[in-house]
C-alpha cells in the first residue's frame, strides 16, 4: 500500500474515532439535558398541581353549574347545590379537580396526571405497578419522590410520583378515613411523553454524523493533495533519480529540492552519488594497478627462472664471437659459427618477445584468436620453472574465438604458477585440458601438488591471502584471476583435496562480438567455485 494511502486512512481513522466519541458523549449529554428538562417540567407541573389542589381545599371545594358534561362526584357526601333562582351546581374536590385538569393535559399533548393510593376511596384511583412500588417506597422509605424512564401507551414516557401527606386542610374530608396529619394518604402521578426528545436527539447526531463525514472527506482531501504535491510527487522524483543510478550518472531526472526532510534526502543522495563514482573510480584504478602489479610479480618469477636459459646462448655467442675475432681469415669456422649465432639470437629473441608480451599493460578488449595457441604460448613462458614436472597438454577447442588475449594469459599464468609452485618440492604431472561444449570454452588445469587443506579453500579468491613464505608470493594471483574470470562473464571452479593434488577449471562464455571493450556486469558464483 502508498504511503499517502496509509496516511490517509490513518487520519480518516483518528477523525473517526474522534466523531464517534463526539458523537457518544453528545448524544449522552442530549439526553442527560432532555431528561433533566423532563424531571424539572415534572416536577414545576407537580408544584403547580399541589398549588391548585391547595386553592381548592383552601376553599372548601369549587362549585361549578351542571351540565350534561358536567358529572356530580358520588364520592362527596354534599355533591352538589340549588341556587336560589333553581340553578345547580355541582361540587369539585381536589381529587376531581385533579383528574379534569388531567383530561385537559392529555388532550392537549401535554401529559397526563392522576392522584393515587393504596386506600383509595374511587376505585378509578388504584395504583398501578410502579405506584403501588413507590408508595410502598414512600411509606417504608420516607423518600420525597420518584422517577423512572419507561414505555406507557406506547410512546416513551417519565413517571413522576411524589407522596401526598395529610394537612390541616385535609382534615375536613380525609379525617373519616382514619388519616391524621402528617400521614401519606396517596401520591400525585405525573406522566409526561419524551418521545420528541428521542426525534430531537436522532435529529442532532444525524447533524453531527452528516458534518463530521464532511469533514473526513474534506480533511482526506486536503491531506491526499497535500502529501502528493509535499511528499509523494518529491520521492517518486528521488526514486525515479536512484533507479537510473549509475546506468545514467548525470542524473536525468530533476532531484527534489527544498529545506525539509525530503530535500535534505535528495542533497545526501546526490552526494552520496559523488562519493560512490569517485570510490568507484579509485577502485577500479586499484583494481587495474593490483593486476598489473600481479602480472609484473609473475613476470619477475618468470624471468628469474629463465634468466640462466638466456645467459647460456649468451655465452656460446660470445664464445663464437671471440673465436671468430681471433680467426677472421677462416671462413669455414665463420661459415659454422654464423647459423649458430643466428640460432642462438632467435631463441633470445622469441623469449624477449614472449616475456614483453606477457607484461604490456592493455585494457581487456575481445578479439577473435587461437585459444590453444595462448595457452601453448604461456606453458611455454612457464617451462623453465618445470624442471621437475612433467607438462601434459590436451587442447581440443581448434578454432579462433572472441576473447581477451591479455586476460587469458594471465588466468592460465597465475593457475600455472600455482600449480607449479605446489609441485616444486616433489614434482609431479601438470595436466592442461582445453575444449568447447554449448556456448561455453573450458580450460582445466590439474596438479599433482600439496593440494588445498578444508580450512583455507574458501579463502583463495581473498586479496592478500597466501600460504607462501614472505617474499614468494602477494596474494593477489587468484584473486586477480577470479576478478578476470568474472569480468569476462565466466566463472571458476576449484576441487582440491590434500596430498592428492588441484584441479581449476575455468569457464567461459563465447562472446559473438568483437573488438568490444568488457563491461558486462560480473556472474555471481553460487558456491563461490570452491568445490571440495
Amino acid at each position: 500500500m502508498k504511503l499517502q494511502y496509509k496516511f490517509i486512512i490513518v487520519i480518516g481513522a483518528v477523525l473517526t474515532l474522534t466523531y464517534m466519541t463526539i458523537l457518544y458523549y453528545t448524544s449522552g449529554l442530549q439526553n442527560d439535558l432532555v431528561i433533566g428538562q423532563a424531571r424539572h417540567q415534572a416536577r414545576m407541573l407537580h408544584r403547580q398541581l399541589i398549588l391548585t389542589r391547595e386553592w381548592v381545599s383552601d376553599h372548601h371545594g369549587l362549585f361549578v353549574v351542571k351540565t350534561d358534561s358536567v358529572r356530580e362526584n358520588p364520592f362527596l357526601d354534599y355533591p352538589n347545590l340549588e341556587t336560589n333562582d333553581g340553578v345547580t351546581l355541582v361540587k369539585r374536590n381536589p381529587a376531581m379537580v385533579t383528574r379534569e385538569l388531567s383530561e385537559y393535559a392529555d388532550k392537549a399533548g401535554f401529559g397526563w396526571f392522576r392522584v393515587t393510593s393504596l386506600k383509595p376511596v374511587n376505585p378509578l384511583n388504584s395504583p398501578d405497578d410502579f405506584e403501588k412500588f413507590s408508595l410502598t417506597q414512600f411509606e417504608e422509605e420516607n423518600l420525597p419522590e420518584r422517577m423512572e424512564i419507561m414505555k406507557s401507551r406506547g410512546t416513551k414516557v417519565l413517571r413522576y410520583i411524589a407522596p401526598l401527606k395529610v394537612k390541616e386542610n385535609c382534615l375536613t374530608c380525609h379525617a373519616r378515613h382514619g388519616y391524621s396529619l402528617g400521614d401519606i394518604r396517596g401520591a400525585l402521578s405525573i406522566t409526561i411523553p419524551i418521545d420528541w426528545a428521542d426525534t430531537v436527539i436522532k435529529k442532532n447526531n444525524q447533524t453531527i454524523i452528516l458534518y463530521g463525514l464532511l469533514s473526513i472527506v474534506s480533511v482526506a482531501g486536503v491531506v491526499f493533495l497535500l502529501f502528493n504535491v509535499l511528499v509523494a510527487n518529491r520521492l517518486s522524483r528521488l526514486k525515479l533519480a536512484m533507479d537510473s543510478y549509475p546506468a545514467s550518472k548525470d542524473l536525468k531526472h530533476p532531484l527534489p529540492s527544498g529545506n525539509d526532510e525530503i530535500g535534505h534526502l535528495a542533497q545526501g543522495f546526490s552526494s552520496l552519488c559523488g562519493r560512490l563514482e569517485h570510490s568507484e573510480k579509485e577502485l577500479r584504478q586499484a583494481a587495474e594497478q593490483a593486476s598489473y602489479n600481479e602480472k609484473m610479480a609473475a613476470l619477475g618469477q618468470i624471468t628469474a627462472g629463465i634468466a640462466h636459459e638466456v645467459n647460456n646462448p649468451l655465452g656460446g655467442l660470445r664464445n663464437c664471437v671471440k673465436n671468430m675475432k681471433d680467426s677472421p681469415d677462416d671462413l669455414e669456422l665463420h661459415a659454422r659459427y654464423l647459423p649458430l649465432l643466428d640460432k642462438g639470437l632467435q631463441r633470445i629473441e622469441q623469449t624477449m618477445r614472449q616475456l614483453l608480451n606477457f607484461g604490456r599493460d592493455n585494457p581487456l578488449l575481445l578479439r577473435k584468436l587461437d585459444v590453444d595457441a595462448e595457452i601453448r604460448e604461456c606453458f611455454a613462458l612457464l617451462e623453465y620453472k618445470m624442471n621437475a614436472i612433467e607438462l601434459s597438454l590436451d587442447l581440443n577447442i581448434a578454432g579462433s574465438y572472441c576473447i581477451d588475449t591479455e586476460a587469458i594469459k594471465q588466468i592460465v599464468v597465475n593457475i600455472g604458477l600455482n600449480g607449479i609452485q605446489a609441485m616444486e618440492e616433489r614434482g609431479g604431472v601438470m595436466s592442461v585440458n582445453s575444449w568447447k561444449e554449448d556456448h561455453n570454452l573450458y580450460i582445466r588445469i590439474r596438479d599433482t601438488g600439496s593440494g588445498i587443506s578444508d580450512e583455507i579453500i574458501n579463502k583463495i579468491y581473498d586479496p592478500f591471502f597466501t600460504t607462501k613464505q614472505v617474499g614468494e608470493g602477494t596474494g593477489l594471483g587468484l584473486a586477480v584471476t577470479y576478478s578476470l574470470v568474472r569480468k569476462m562473464g565466466g566463472k571458476i571452479v576449484v576441487e582440491s583435496s590434500p596430498d592428492v593434488g588441484t584441479t581449476f577449471t575455468v569457464i567461459l562464455p563465447i562472446e559473438q562480438c568483437c573488438d568490444t571493450k568488457l563491461q558486462r556486469e560480473p556472474v555471481e558464483l553460487s558456491d563461490n567455485g570452491v568445490t571440495q
